[in-house]
């Protein structure tokens, strides 16, 4: 799947990693087995996705297939080629306009960008033609206390470290990693975290990267695991050292200590997650 530059700047596939790191800590302690999350399914090309009942799939509504070039193929569940009967947006998605890109690109002030991506229910549903049978769903998280959660990230996005930042040359589909971070807000929308720096970090302390919308931030562990989160997109604060910095003339660098990663609250939607799905069992 082909990103333009912009939408680059704006989203974070959180596919984030396959994870960016902490840059004192060796990738290697990074890096998990596919086994380690059964449930995880990759979009063509790049971009994820949870599999929440035998025949759903719930993802970033901006990485859905068949909504950019290249993403009209089967997803993949273990490694397994799964053909796709639908994809279900939410009504509430909405996707960035050409022009707000154009002006944020030639002043440097993202802050409009960052203001509509807020308002944007980034969700999907996709509907398998069969149901999956040797993959055991994921429960969706139904409370509202996700603030001061320690969540686990998994993706095989693009990486690289919190003082380099992202690697810009990192393919979008490379190994599964797995990190951990601490929710620190949340509105209706979304559920977000800090990519913090020593020492107050946690020991696999990381972000999502690009290459990774869509995929899962998780509590709990082994077979208790709950999903809370969908990797959506990120944005540094406005007084961040880059930002200070930064001029439209200049590469933008993502993954950088301090970046606020934004997932797509799955608390907030669980009312319409249900009611596609029971509409689709009872058409």
């Amino acid at each position: 799947m082909k990103w333009s530059f912009a939408y680059c700047l704006f989203t974070v596939s959180t596919a984030v990693g396959a994870v960016v790191i902490r840059a004192d800590v060796d990738d290697v302690k990074y890096r998990v087995p596919a086994s380690a999350f059964p449930a995880l399914v990759d979009m063509p090309g790049e971009g994820h996705g949870v599999l929440i009942a035998p025949q759903w799939v719930v993802t970033a509504a901006h990485a859905a297939p068949m909504q950019m070039e290249g993403m009209d193929d089967d997803v993949s569940i273990g490694g397994m080629a799964h053909k796709i009967k639908r994809v279900i947006m939410h009504p509430g998605y909405k996707k960035v306009p050409d022009q707000l890109i154009k002006v944020a690109l030639a002043s440097g002030d993202l802050s409009k960008v960052h203001a509509f991506l807020d308002s944007s229910d980034d969700i999907a549903l996709i509907e398998l033609a069969s149901p999956v049978t040797d993959v055991t769903p994921v429960p969706l998280y139904r409370g509202n206390k996700e603030v001061g959660m320690t969540a686990e990230l998994v993706g095989k996005g693009a990486t690289g470290n919190g003082i380099k930042g992202q690697d810009a040359q990192s393919p979008h589909r490379t190994v599964l990693r797995h990190a951990f971070n601490v929710i620190v807000g949340d509105d209706v929308r979304y559920v977000w975290y800090r990519f913090d720096a020593p020492p107050s970090a946690l020991p696999l302390e990381g972000i999502t990267g690009s290459g990774d919308s869509g995929g899962p931030l998780l509590i709990g562990d082994g077979s208790s695991r709950q999903l809370v989160g969908l990797a959506s997109w990120s944005k540094y604060p406005k007084d961040h050292p880059f930002l200070r910095a930064w001029t439209p003339d200049r590469p933008f660098v993502e993954g950088l200590n301090g970046e606020i990663v934004n997932a797509v609250r799955v608390s907030s939607y669980i009312p319409w997650i249900e009611s596609v799905i029971s509409a689709g069992a009872h058409p």
